[in-house]
């Protein structure tokens, strides 16, 4: 390989970028192709088909408007004119467009008419500020930058593309502006079997009638801009019996072909209370399960994707997904923290709700359920029921023992208590004489005197019966 002289390799260098306007520089009309008609908003304009006049032949025009054919400019009922030459007047924005000229049905040439303002209604037009993609690698690349104000009318945009350090000319593409979205997007055709790993320079030009701007070059490779569409179809699905699980799962975008290429996933879930991701890397499979979830609460899920190399960039997040594990419904008195469905009350408990089917007839007369009162203290184990109930069983022993040992104590006492009465019977004879007959004795007169020992004798004779 010769190697160029000094002074020579300035200028092969401004050679090789010559296709390509500087970035920050003026671009516009200049930098057309010869292809190219410019004209002017309300002015006329005339097509050539051939510098040389045709003879003895007819030539036919068409106009190709956004990959559409018409027999008319603009929707105006002016039909094209036969003939070497094609005369537009009183151009207006809709006929900007493709003409083409034929023969015969053969195509002889293709002009492409630009129709812009004049400079004194026409704002300058912004900076472009190019960022490509490639949604797959069968795919082509777009480029594209978004405007901060809408284009003025007449507002074209161009770009270059070419291998870098190549002497061969930039391939020009034209540039269409979406009004939704407020950006210019260019698709930058991809030959088949081309080499990922080259190097190639991006250049756009934006003019209208004020004057044009061009962006700063990109240095880009097909590999390094592949940028996947979001997973669609992303579903959060909770797991019987597992309360603390939640399975999401998601496929593969549309663009994306999964039988050359695969793609490698990120997953990122919250609770809802929470404001902070949980992010989960490498997935290679198309379904995650979630271990760590909270009980009893909605969850918020998103995925997105990249090439399984790691080549280019991650898609966009997907759009959110939500979904909360599964509750065992008859779950009433799971204990309290921060996964507990319990609420405080007024007087200082806690309560639960209740479905209404747990009530039968009594929960139509309530509307929603019904709400009952539960311990702040935590559910007892099974030992302490066998505490109780042992506590309870020598309770009843005991108690059993004493009415025992009391029923015993009190038989013994009703047999003294008979004894005592049977003896009492007995008559007590007094040693005096006979008392006179009531008859004779005087109702209200005083009582007789008692006979002097006569209470001793009684006492004696008691005791020496009993002896």
């Amino acid at each position: 390989m010769a190697r160029l002289p000094g002074p020579l390799l300035p200028a092969a260098l401004l050679l090789l970028f010559a296709a390509a306007p500087a970035p920050g520089r003026p671009c516009g009309p200049a930098g057309l192709s010869r292809d190219t008609v410019l004209g002017r908003l309300g002015a006329n304009v005339t097509l050539t088909c051939q510098d040389e006049g045709l003879a003895n032949v007819t030539v036919s025009w068409k106009m190709e408007k956004w990959g559409t054919v018409a027999a008319v400019v603009g929707g105006r009922d002016r039909r094209l004119a036969e003939g070497n030459t094609l005369l537009l007047w009183q151009l207006r924005y809709e006929d900007s467009g493709r003409y083409s000229c034929y023969v015969g049905g053969r195509p002889l040439r293709s002009l492409r008419l630009l129709v812009e303002a004049p400079p004194c209604l026409a704002e300058p037009p912004e900076t472009p500020r190019v960022s490509c993609y490639r949604r797959s690698h069968d795919k082509d690349v777009l480029c594209e930058w978004p405007l901060q104000a809408k284009p003025s009318p007449g507002t074209r945009a161009m770009l270059w593309v070419k291998q870098r350090f190549a002497a061969e000319n930039a391939t020009e593409q034209r540039c269409r502006y979406f009004s939704k979205a407020r950006k210019f997007v260019c698709r930058v055709k991809v030959p088949p079997g081309a080499d990922d790993t080259k190097p190639l320079v991006v250049s756009t030009c934006v003019s209208n009638g004020a004057g044009g701007l061009a962006g700063e070059d990109r240095i880009i490779t097909l590999s390094s801009v592949l940028k996947p569409d979001p997973p669609l179809n992303v579903t959060v699905e909770a797991l019987e019996k597992a309360p603390q699980q939640l399975r999401v799962n998601w496929s593969y975008p549309s663009s994306w072909d999964p039988r050359f290429y695969w793609l490698r996933f990120q997953v990122r879930y919250r609770p809802e209370p929470a404001e902070t991701f949980t992010e989960v890397e490498q997935v290679m499979t198309t379904w995650l399960d979630i271990r760590d979830a909270w009980r009893g609460t909605r969850h918020v899920v998103q995925v997105r994707a990249q090439e399984e190399f790691g080549h280019g960039a991650w898609s966009e997040w997907s759009q959110e997904a939500v979904g909360t594990p599964w509750t065992d419904p008859r779950d009433l008195t799971s204990e309290m923290g921060p996964f507990s469905s319990q609420f405080p009350m007024e007087d200082g408990t806690y309560g639960i709700t209740l479905p209404p089917e747990l009530f039968g007839e009594d929960a139509a007369d309530g509307a929603g359920g019904a709400v009952m009162e539960a311990s702040a203290h935590s559910v007892a184990s099974p030992y302490a029921f066998l505490v109780a109930g042992g506590s309870l069983l020598l309770g009843i022993a005991l108690f059993v023992g004493i009415v025992v040992r009391y029923k015993q104590t009190w038989r013994t006492g009703g047999q003294w208590g008979a004894k005592q009465e049977g003896e009492a019977q007995h008559v007590l004879v007094p040693l005096g004489p006979p008392s006179p007959p009531l008859s004779e004795t005087p109702l209200l007169s005083p009582p007789g005197p008692l006979a002097p020992g006569a209470l001793h004798v009684t006492n004696l004779d008691y005791f020496f019966s009993e002896q």
